[in-house]
């Protein structure tokens, strides 16, 4: 019986060292496998992928631009590539919160290395104290030790403060939503920063990481298309068009904002690929092959691949319509008749 008590005691002994000897380097090592291997386009779950306890992905959403984002549980179900690298962020910062609670600013270093899974590409992890000093920002060592509460991003909002409230609100954590430059010459561009709070020895830290909304979504505006004037008196601004995007769009056609004076007129002309016009403003007739149409404010025509085409302005004032070709409008699909 005394064995018995021995052998008992010894075993709960070693349980107990065991618990407090996990998560230092294992833990570590475990992390950082995770980090550049884990696809999250299935799960947007926590640290060592177990489901996420009741709220924990109940995100406050710090935004500039007016109403409240839909709520982040129904985020959390998208399935495009944004989405997939919102959860992405999200999992990585808050497995990285979670490895400095346990082992502190001993990891720090390890966050400055490059190809790491903390700094990789433009992928990188930051890391500020609760009082805005910036201890760990890798793309530029050189500014840690900076205090950024009183950053600003591009339209003066005041991020830095933004940061910080995130971190101090009820979840500890939160995405914010502003207008960036990367540099005094390039243009601003929208980007997300998810930050979640981390607390080693009574000491806080802002974890962070960001993205750039632009890399996923286009938005231009028409004042920066540049008119180019067709035969016929037509003026057409490519809004869009993939082939001469540098970048995969997904797409397989063009957007072009045409406009025509009033008495003016298009050139008799013949698409190879079909057609379709949205008319936002003006009337007048379209003949498809010389059927007529009359083209009205709000009015959407197809027009067959292969028919000849000429539109008039029959009013007083312009006609603007949308040209949307599938695929993307080129010279080698057009054939104008003058």
């Amino acid at each position: 019986m005394d064995l018995i008590k021995i052998i008992c005691g010894m075993l709960a002994v070693a349980l107990f060292l065991g618990i407090l000897t996990c998560g230092t380097q294992d833990e570590t090592a475990t992390i950082a496998e995770e980090l550049e291997t884990k696809n999250l386009s299935d799960s947007p779950s926590g640290v060592t992928g177990e489901t996420l306890a009741a709220g924990e992905n109940t995100t406050i959403e710090k935004t500039s631009l007016g109403p409240a984002p839909p709520d982040s549980l129904i985020l959390a179900k998208g399935e495009s590539n944004m989405a997939t690298e919102r959860r992405n962020i999200e999992y990585k910062v808050r497995a990285t919160a979670r490895l400095v609670e346990s082992q502190g600013e001993k990891l720090f270093p390890s966050f400055r290395e490059a190809k790491s899974p903390w700094y990789s590409d433009d992928f990188y992890i930051f890391v500020w104290a609760m009082n805005g000093t910036q201890v760990v920002y890798p793309p530029d060592i050189e500014s840690e030790g900076e205090n950024m509460s009183g950053l600003l991003d591009a339209k003066g909002e005041p991020i830095g403060n933004l940061f910080i409230e995130a971190a101090r609100s009820g979840s500890g954590e939160g995405w914010i939503d502003y207008s960036w430059k990367e540099s005094e010459s390039s243009e601003p561009a929208h980007r997300f920063t998810f930050v979640k709070k981390a607390t080693f020895e009574g000491r806080a830290y802002i974890i962070g990481s960001s993205f750039y909304a632009d890399d996923y979504i286009l938005c231009k505006n028409l004042t920066e298309c540049t008119y180019l004037e067709e035969p016929g008196n037509i003026h057409v601004a490519e809004l869009l068009n993939p082939g001469n995007i540098d970048r995969n769009l997904d797409l397989n056609y063009s957007i072009a904002h045409s406009v025509i004076e009033p008495g003016e007129s298009i050139a008799p002309h013949m698409m190879k690929n079909p057609e379709v016009h949205y008319i936002l403003e003006g009337e007048g007739i379209l003949y498809i092959d010389g059927i007529p149409v009359e083209l009205l404010q709000d009015q959407l025509i197809y027009i067959p691949a292969g028919a000849i085409q000429t539109a008039y302005n029959t009013g007083n004032i312009t006609l603007k319509f949308l040209a949307i070709n599938q695929p993307g409008w080129s010279e080698e699909n057009t054939k104008i008749f003058e």
